[in-house]
C-alpha cells in the first residue's frame, strides 16, 4: 500500500510539472532508492510523456486542417446556401472585421458562409471558417448587428477556443493512460499505445459547437473581441447588445441553435454591457444600410 502511494504520488507530481526529462531523472532516483519498481517508472514516464503532448501548441497547417474537417462535418448537416451575391457580400463584411482582429491572419485564411438553415446559429471552425445561418441573418436589422455577428465568430477564432476541445480531448487521453499504466504497473495486463495526437478531436469539437457549445467565459471574450474589432473598424459596437436583445426576445432554454449551445443572451448582456455604455452612439451611413439589405434583403 505504501509504495502504491508513493507511486501514485510520484505521477501526479510529474504530470503536473510536465517535463518528460524531469520524469526520467526522478523515476530513476525513486528506482534506485527502492520507492518504485523498474516497470513503474517505465509507466510513469510514458504517463508524463502523454501528459506533455496534451498540451503542445498545435500549429497554424494543423489548425488549417482540422478546421476544414470540422466545416466539412457541419456541412454534411447544413446545406449552404445557394447565394453567390450575398456569400461574396458576407466574405467582404469578415474580411474587413477579421483585418482588425487580434489574429488577422490565419494559415488558410478566413471564410465565410452561409447555410441554408432557419436555425439561430453561427459556428467558428478553427483557423477562420465561420458558417452563419439564414436564421441568423433574419435576427439582423442592419449591417452593424450583422458585424457583431461576424465579429464574435472572429473573436472565437482569434482565441482559439475551438482548439480547446482538442486539448481537452488529449488531456483526457493522458489521464487514461495514467489510470491504465497504474493498474498494469499492480499486475494488470498490457495497455495500448498512446493514440494519435488528433484522433477523435474533429469529432470533439464538431460536438462542441453543434451539442454543447463554449462555456460563458470564453463567449464573454469573444464578446468583448467583437466590441474591440466593431470600434476599429467604424462599426457600433451597440449592435451587439442589438443583437442580444433580438436573441433574448427568441430564448427558449429547450430551443436549438443557439438556445442549446449558448449562454443566455440576456447572461451576456449583462457581461457586455460595461463595455458599450462608454462608447459614444454612431449612426450608421445610409450606404451601409443599402448595402445590407441589397445583398440580403431577399434572405430576411
Amino acid at each position: 500500500m505504501k509504495r502504491r502511494l508513493i507511486y501514485t504520488s510520484l505521477v501526479v507530481v510529474l504530470v503536473l510539472a510536465g517535463c518528460s526529462a524531469v520524469s526520467q531523472m526522478a523515476t530513476q532516483i525513486a528506482v534506485d532508492q527502492g520507492a518504485i519498481t523498474e516497470d513503474q517508472a517505465t509507466s510513469i514516464n510514458r504517463t508524463v510523456k502523454a501528459a506533455e503532448k496534451a498540451w503542445t501548441d498545435i500549429t497554424p497547417e494543423q489548425e488549417h486542417y482540422i478546421g476544414r474537417a470540422v466545416a466539412a462535418s457541419l456541412l454534411s448537416t447544413y446545406e449552404p446556401l445557394d447565394d453567390a451575391a450575398a456569400n461574396r457580400y458576407l466574405n467582404q463584411l469578415g474580411q474587413s472585421l477579421a483585418y482588425a482582429s487580434e489574429r488577422p491572419e490565419t494559415f488558410g485564411g478566413y471564410h465565410f458562409l452561409l447555410l441554408d438553415s432557419d436555425e439561430i446559429n453561427a459556428f467558428a471552425c478553427p483557423g477562420g471558417l465561420v458558417l452563419v445561418s439564414r436564421g441568423l441573418l433574419a435576427c439582423c436589422r442592419g449591417e452593424d448587428e450583422l458585424a457583431s455577428v461576424l465579429a464574435h465568430e472572429i473573436g472565437h477564432v482569434a482565441g482559439k477556443h475551438g482548439l480547446r476541445s482538442i486539448k481537452k480531448s488529449r488531456l483526457t487521453n493522458a489521464l487514461t493512460i495514467l489510470a491504465a499504466e497504474g493498474a498494469r504497473s499492480f499486475g494488470s495486463e498490457s495497455v495500448g499505445e498512446l493514440v494519435d495526437d488528433l484522433e477523435g478531436s474533429i469529432d470533439d469539437i464538431t460536438q462542441s459547437l453543434v451539442n454543447s457549445g463554449y462555456s460563458r467565459g470564453l463567449e464573454r471574450e469573444a464578446d468583448t473581441a467583437a466590441v474591440v474589432i466593431m470600434n476599429e473598424v467604424g462599426y457600433n459596437a451597440r449592435g451587439l447588445a442589438d443583437m442580444l436583445e433580438e436573441m433574448q426576445h427568441r430564448w427558449s432554454p429547450t430551443g436549438l441553435g443557439f438556445m442549446r449551445t449558448h449562454p443566455s443572451p440576456g447572461d451576456r448582456l449583462s457581461d457586455v454591457r460595461p463595455q458599450l455604455t462608454p462608447l459614444p452612439p454612431l449612426a450608421p451611413p445610409a450606404v451601409r444600410q443599402q448595402r445590407f439589405e441589397t445583398a440580403l434583403g431577399h434572405l430576411l
